[in-house]
C-alpha cells in the first residue's frame, strides 16, 4: 500500500531511498486516529518498525515548519537495547531526516564517552542510546532531556529481559511529563503492559499479527546431521546457496571463534560478532559485510537484534537457540522489508526433540531434509557457470585475439577444461557429509530386538578389540554413516573396522588388533557427542553375550570370621531373656546462681 500523507521533508526523504509501499506497522501508526496520541505497539522483527517511528514522531518533531530549528538541546530521545541495534537506528533517522535538517547522535557503551559530551554539547535534535550510557549521561549532566518532545523505547521487552528496568524508569521519571510516548516490542508481557499503563497517557494499542505459520518471507529448513559434522554441513549450506550475505549462530564466544577460523582456512571471507569485540570491531564486521569485502558473519547471540544487512539471505543456526523468541530474532535477521530469506537450523539426532519443540512455539513448519551433498554443489556449480557474467557478456577484440592463439596450441576442450579449473579454484571444495535419515519410521515396537549388523555382513576379526557407544535404534543408528563416523574420529580406514551390531541403546562394533590402540587415542581425543569407549571384555563373545545370572548369594553365617574372637556374654542379660526396656532418670535440675 502506498504511504499515508506524511511529512514533506520526510516524504522526500521516503522518495529519495525508493520506499513506495509502506508496511502494515507503518500504515498503522500514520493512521488519522494515531497523530499526537502515545502508542503502544507490538509487530515482528523485520517490519520496519524503526522508519515506522521515525515517521509517527515527524509531526511531533516539525510541526508545521521545513525544517527543524537551530540544533540545541534534543527534542526526541530513543532508547534501544544493545549497540547494534542503537547504531542502526542511527543510520536509518539520519537519513530519514537528512532533508529536514535533523542532527542525530549516539550515545551507546563501548564508545568515547567524552566524543558523545562534546556532540550533544554542541547541540542535537534526536538522540539515540543504550539504557545505561542515555542514564550515565543525564546523571553527569551531558544530557539535558527538559526540552524533549517524544520519547520512544524500542524492543522493550527486550530491554526488560536485559535488566534495564531501573535504568529505563529513571529515564522516564526524568523527563516532562508532556512528552509523547512510543512502546514498540515484539512481544507483549504483563511486565511491559505495566510499564506502558504507568508511563503513558490514553495510549492507542496497535499489535500487527504476522502470519500464524511464522515470517511469511522466511522459509524455514531443519537439516538433519551427523554428530560431529556441523562444520562440514555449514560449509555446505553455504556453498549450496551462496547467498550474497549469510549469517551463522552459535551460542558461545568459543564456537564462534573456532567456526571463523574453520572457514577462513577453507577460502571463505568471515567476520565474527560477539561480546567479547570492542564497539569499533563490530562497527568494521558490519561495514565489511555491507561493502561485500566480507560475505559471512559467525556471531553469538549479540547480533540477533539490530543487524539489518541488505542482501542478508541466509541464516544458520550451527548451534539451537534457548527458547522460541531467540529463534524468531536470529531468523528475523533475513526476509527483512519483503525480501526473501531462508532460516537453517541443523539438528543433531540427539537434538531432534528440542528442535520440533522450538518451531512448534514459534509456530513454523519447517522443510526436513538431510545436508546438501557433494554431488548436489557439483551440478550447482555447473548451471552457475553457464549463468556466469563471464560467459554471457560480448568478448572484447583482445579476448578474441588471444582466444585464437590458444586454439593454436591447445584444443578447445583442454582450453574449457582449464577455463573450468580456474573457475572452480576460486570456491571452497564442498565435503562429503551424511544424512543420519529420519528417526521417526513405522517400525512395530513388538518386533523382535535383535542386532542389527552392517550390510553387507562384515566379519569378525581373529584377535580384535571391542568397543561400544551409546545410540541404537532409537536414535536411527545405521552404519551408512556410523562407518564412515568412525574412520574419520578414529583415524583408522574401513577395512580396520569389523562386524558392527546395532541394539535398541547402544552399538558395539570390533577394531582390528593392529589399529585397536590408535583408535581408543584418537576417540580419547576427538570431540563429540557421542562417546565411544572399548568393553571391558576384549573377548569376541562380549558384543552379543550377556553374563549368565550369578546365583543366590550365600547366607551371612557363610562369610562368618573365624579369626575374630567371641565376643563375651553381658553379665545382666541371660541368653533367651526378654530385657524389658526402663528410661533413665531424669537429671536434676540445677538451681540458678543467686543474684548479687
Amino acid at each position: 500500500m502506498a504511504f499515508p500523507s506524511t511529512h514533506p521533508s520526510l516524504a522526500r526523504a521516503l522518495a529519495e531511498r525508493e520506499y513506495i509501499e509502506a508496511t502494515p506497522v507503518q500504515s498503522a501508526v500514520l493512521a488519522d486516529n494515531a497523530a499526537d496520541r502515545d502508542l503502544l505497539v507490538s509487530a515482528q522483527t523485520g517490519s520496519g518498525k524503526t522508519v515506522a517511528y521515525g515517521l509517527a514522531i515527524g509531526g511531533t518533531l516539525l510541526g508545521e515548519a521545513e525544517r527543524l530549528d537551530f540544533a540545541t538541546l534534543p527534542v526526541a530521545l530513543i532508547v534501544a537495547p544493545t549497540r547494534e541495534l542503537a547504531l542502526q537506528v542511527h543510520r536509518e533517522l539520519e537519513w530519514l531526516y537528512k532533508p529536514a535538517g535533523g542532527r542525530i547522535v549516539a550515545c551507546v557503551g563501548g564508545m568515547d564517552p567524552k566524543v558523545e559530551r562534546r556532540k550533544l554539547q554542541s547541540g542535537a535534535h534526536i538522540v539515540v542510546g543504550t539504557p545505561g550510557r542515555l542514564r550515565d549521561h543525564i546523571e553527569r549532566g551531558g544530557l539535558d532531556v527538559s526540552q524533549l518532545r517524544a520519547v520512544v523505547l524500542d524492543e522493550a521487552d527486550e530491554m526488560l529481559d536485559m535488566g534495564f528496568r531501573e535504568d529505563l524508569e529513571f529515564i522516564l521519571e526524568t523527563t516532562p511529563r508532556e512528552r509523547r510516548t512510543l512502546l514498540f516490542s515484539a512481544t507483549m508481557p504483563r511486565s511491559i503492559e505495566t510499564m506502558a499503563k504507568r508511563y503513558q497517557r490514553d495510549a492507542m494499542r496497535i499489535e500487527v499479527k504476522g502470519d500464524s505459520g511464522g515470517h511469511a518471507d522466511i522459509e524455514y529448513r531443519a537439516v538433519r546431521i551427523v554428530p560431529n559434522e556441523i562444520e562440514h554441513a555449514v560449509v555446505n549450506l553455504l556453498r549450496f546457496f551462496e547467498a550474497p550475505s549469510a549469517i551463522i549462530f552459535c551460542n558461545t564466544r568459543n564456537a564462534v571463534r573456532h567456526l571463523q577460523t574453520t572457514l577462513l582456512e577453507r577460502g571463505f571471507s568471515v567476520v565474527a560478532l560477539s561480546g567479547e569485540l570492542s564497539q569499533n570491531d563490530r562497527n568494521h564486521a558490519l561495514q565489511a559485510l555491507r561493502d561485500g569485502r566480507a560475505r559471512v558473519c559467525v556471531a553469538t547471540d549479540v547480533a540477533a537484534r539490530g543487524i539489518d544487512l541488505p542482501n542478508l539471505s541466509l541464516v544458520i543456526h550451527a548451534e539451537l537457540p534457548s527458547d522460541p523468541e531467540v529463534l524468531q530474532h536470529r531468523s528475523g535477521r533475513t526476509g527483512r522489508a519483503g525480501k526473501k530469506g531462508t532460516s537453517v537450523l541443523l539438528v543433531p539426532l540427539s537434538r531432534r526433540r528440542k528442535a520440533e519443540g522450538l518451531m512448534a512455539s514459534a509456530r513454523v513448519v519447517p522443510v526436513w531434509s538431510g545436508p546438501p551433498t557433494a554431488e548436489e554443489i557439483l551440478e550447482l556449480d555447473q548451471q552457475r557457470l553457464m549463468q556466469d557474467p563471464m560467459l554471457q557478456e560480448a568478448p572484447a577484440e583482445e579476448d578474441i585475439a588471444m582466444a585464437q592463439t590458444l586454439l593454436v596450441s591447445r584444443s578447445a576442450e583442454e582450453i574449457a577444461a582449464a577455463l573450468v579449473r580456474v573457475w572452480r579454484s576460486q570456491l571452497p571444495a564442498a565435503e562429503e557429509v551424511f544424512d543420519p535419515g529420519d528417526r521417526r519410521d513405522s517400525r512395530d515396537p513388538r518386533q523382535e530386538r535383535a542386532p542389527q549388523e552392517a550390510r553387507p555382513q562384515r566379519e569378525p576379526f581373529a584377535n580384535g578389540a571391542w568397543f561400544h557407544m551409546r545410540i541404537g535404534r532409537r536414535e536411527n543408528a545405521d552404519p551408512k554413516w556410523l562407518l564412515p563416523m568412525l574412520c574419520r574420529r578414529g583415524n583408522v580406514t574401513r577395512q580396520e573396522i569389523g562386524a558392527i551390531r546395532i541394539f535398541e541403546r547402544e552399538t558395539k562394533f570390533e577394531v582390528a588388533a593392529s589399529a585397536a590402540d590408535r583408535f581408543a587415542h584418537a576417540v580419547r581425543k576427538a570431540d563429540g557427542d557421542i562417546e565411544i569407549v572399548p568393553l571391558r571384555d576384549g573377548g569376541a563373545a562380549a558384543p552379543t553375550e550377556r553374563p549368565a545370572k550369578q546365583g543366590p548369594r550365600p547366607k551371612r553365617e557363610e562369610h562368618a570370621r573365624t579369626d575374630r574372637p567371641a565376643r563375651p556374654p553381658r553379665k545382666d542379660f541371660k541368653p533367651g531373656e526378654r530385657k524389658e526396656f526402663q528410661p533413665k532418670p531424669a537429671k536434676k535440675k540445677r538451681r540458678p546462681p543467686p543474684a548479687r
